[in-house]
């Protein structure tokens, strides 16, 4: 049995992993590359060639896991690809928002490179068009959460909560091979407890290799008061000076936990009476789709249903799809909230926004998401006094404010608290998904504190598992 690391090794994107058991060839995710310096990976030919894939599994769907999945179909692959139910309402959404992505950068730099008259890095074509987003929908297979799903010759995978995003899993693999029995773990993302929506990370009792993020594996989260309570208190300032909030939203979860936060405030009566617009119909689809699966959701969000305070219908809320109405929320005068994609600033109708409330000093500018080096989002976190947006320089003036707590990741405290759920020592534990200073320093804590063999993996490493 071998197991072949083929992303997301020493840095945290382009998450793969190919398990060589009982002749079969079994993948783990199959994430794009999306930091710049790794970036030429996404189009080397897949490590694996794709006719020898048997299936394909997906922890979810954000596109440092699945993101190369349909240039892998382009390239070949027609084997299953299991995913948890909500996985699968999902991955159409994101697959085609990254195709259209894919397909606008590709002609925008052709455009480019021909005035210019050079040649870019990358080839001039996208990664993948819709055309294969096409032949990828039809292969994805939706399986319930904690029943076994058999892949054939000895081996069954099995599904469950991450707590990370809606439909997010851990898969276990049980392998039998020359009459051995061995488990595999791979945590996938693993979330945080307590978190608002959807149900917390399962804890395990015992696995024989454990694969597991970590992201945050050098640092523990910063805590203030509660995020209700510092929403409340920035929407009372903000309306008080008669300004508005921008908050650059992220469209997969961080949008419907951040109206799960204001509906509490709003039913509770805890915030003025006032707008609050979801901008993005991209997070307007995938509101529709967490509708669809309230069995994801935890024991407090059921409560609050049950009371006629559901997180997706409050006072004052607002859904925008179309442009017009993009463009109406720009008319008005007096305070609301507003929540628009990018949630990095990068793109997308938050830069609109921004350009109509950055220089205004009654208004505010709100992050809940970490913010990339060199995005604007960024720039305007670390107070740049002017920043460029659509082409024009604009000083800011709008406060600019940053909430703690919506992080989708465990940090070190509840990586470890997972991890040491565990009744015995795994025979080897492998850490990925995460820088290399973040993996090392977790490698090195849970030698100290567990006494557990541990190995940070490094880029295409191949590993015989006994």
């Amino acid at each position: 049995m071998k197991l072949h690391f083929l992303g997301a090794n020493r840095q945290v994107t382009g998450s793969r992993y190919c398990l060589e058991a009982a002749g079969r060839h079994i993948l783990i995710d199959c994430g794009m590359f999306q930091e710049r310096q790794f970036q030429g990976r996404n189009w080397e030919p897949s490590p694996v060639a794709p006719a020898e894939i048997s299936d394909l599994l997906l922890t979810h769907v954000h596109i440092d896991h699945c993101g190369l999945i349909p240039r892998l179909v382009g390239q070949g692959y027609q084997g299953p690809i299991h995913a948890t139910r909500p996985s699968v309402a999902l991955a159409e959404v994101m697959l085609r928002d990254a195709a259209r992505i894919q397909e606008e950068d590709a002609a925008y730099k052709k455009r480019r490179h021909e005035r210019e008259r050079r040649h870019g890095r990358f080839p001039e074509v996208p990664l993948f068009t819709d055309e294969d987003v096409d032949l990828t929908l039809p292969l994805l297979r939706g399986v319930p959460y904690q029943k076994p799903v058999p892949l054939g010759d000895g081996i069954s995978a099995t599904f469950h909560d991450a707590g990370h995003i809606l439909g997010s899993a851990m898969i276990e693999l049980q392998v039998t091979e020359q009459g051995q029995q061995r488990s595999l773990l791979f945590s996938g993302d693993i979330g945080q407890w307590d978190k608002p929506l959807i149900r917390d990370p399962t804890i395990f009792e015992r696995a024989d290799y454990v694969i597991m993020e970590s992201t945050y594996g050098d640092r523990q989260h910063e805590t203030s008061d509660s995020v209700e309570s510092q929403l409340g208190d920035i929407i009372h300032d903000t309306v008080r000076r008669g300004g508005k909030v921008v908050i650059p939203t992220f469209a997969v979860e961080r949008a419907q936990e951040l109206m799960y936060h204001i509906s509490q405030l709003a039913h509770d009566n805890r915030i003025p009476d006032i707008r609050v617009y979801l901008d993005s119909p991209m997070a307007v689809d995938v509101t529709a789709i967490f509708r669809k699966f309230p069995d994801c959701y935890d024991q407090e969000t059921w409560q609050r249903i049950a009371a006629g305070e559901s997180p997706w219908q409050f006072p004052g809320l607002v859904m925008a799809r179309s442009v017009a109405e993009s463009k109406r929320i720009n008319d008005l005068r007096e305070p609301c909230v507003i929540m628009a994609t990018s949630g990095m600033c990068t793109a997308g109708r938050i830069k609109h926004h921004l350009r109509q409330t950055i220089g205004r000093a009654d208004s505010t500018i709100l992050f809940v998401g970490y913010q990339s080096s060199g995005t604007l989002g960024r720039q305007i976190l670390d107070g740049q006094p002017e920043v460029r947006i659509h082409g024009q320089q604009h000083r800011v003036r709008a406060r600019i404010a940053q909430i703690y707590g919506f992080s989708g990741h465990a940090d070190r405290p509840a990586l470890m608290h997972w991890l040491g759920s565990l009744r015995e020592a795994p025979r080897q534990v492998f850490l990925t998904h995460g820088d290399e200073d973040a993996a090392r320093s977790l490698s090195q804590h849970i030698a100290q504190t567990l006494g557990w063999p541990v190995t940070v993996p490094h880029y295409q490493q191949v590993v015989e598992l006994p």
